[in-house]
């Protein structure tokens, strides 16, 4: 007896291949995810980026012991930062500075004389204050102290680091005055006087890197 091998009166089986795309995106929508991914990631990062932090890499020893050259810093500019947002010259609306700078706050600002070289100091003399310096001591007068008193700066100085002698300034309701911690080499208010709000872009909030030396400054 013979038997067919195609067995009659069962269903073929399709041997087609098959494309199984459950999960798959087309071209189309995989840049469409792509675009949307973008749009959120600029909507996170350009706010925070003009508006809150900005890195920073310091150049120079001119802050040294606390900062060396090449440590990477994390500015906060939310509050301290004039920012203008629009079209260069022609901003569709400015955000003003509101906060005060505290003294002795290291801060990252714009160099009077070249407003494209960002600079790094401490703040020594706040708005109004009149500051002197001699022999090596700061003496700061305002509301509080009308007959003047010395800055400790034990916290960040050594007792050896020398200051040189700076006749008494003055300074305006939005002017600062700024110093840097390795006092004998550093281009500051000594030099180029008292600096303004609108120069400053904001206040040291982290030392990043290096590892060892990461810190948090409030």
């Amino acid at each position: 007896m013979a038997t067919n091998p195609e067995r009659s009166g069962l269903p073929e089986r399709d041997t087609r291949p098959t494309v199984e795309n459950e999960g798959e995106l087309s071209a189309g929508q995989f840049f469409l995810e792509m675009v949307k991914v973008f749009v959120l990631a600029a909507i996170i990062i350009i706010p925070v980026r003009v508006f809150l932090f900005q890195p920073f890499f310091v150049q120079g020893s001119s802050m040294e012991p606390n900062f060396e050259n090449g440590e990477y810093l994390v500015v906060n500019e939310f509050g301290y930062k004039r920012t203008e947002i629009g079209l260069p010259g022609n901003p569709l609306f400015t955000v003003s500075p509101f906060s005060s700078l505290p003294r002795q706050q290291p801060i990252v600002f714009r160099s009077p004389q070249n407003q494209d070289l960002y600079l790094i100091k401490r703040v020594i003399g706040l708005p109004g204050e009149t500051v002197r310096i001699e022999r090596s001591k700061i003496f700061i007068t305002n509301d509080t102290h009308p007959d003047g008193y010395m800055l400790d700066e034990s916290a960040y100085l050594a007792p050896s680091v020398v200051t040189t002698d700076m006749r008494p300034i003055t300074l305006g309701p939005d002017q600062y005055l700024v110093l840097g911690d390795n006092r004998m080499n550093s281009l500051d208010s000594r030099v180029f006087g008292a600096v303004n709000k609108g120069l400053i872009v904001g206040r040291v909030l982290l030392r990043a890197w290096p590892l060892p030396r990461m810190e948090w400054y409030r």
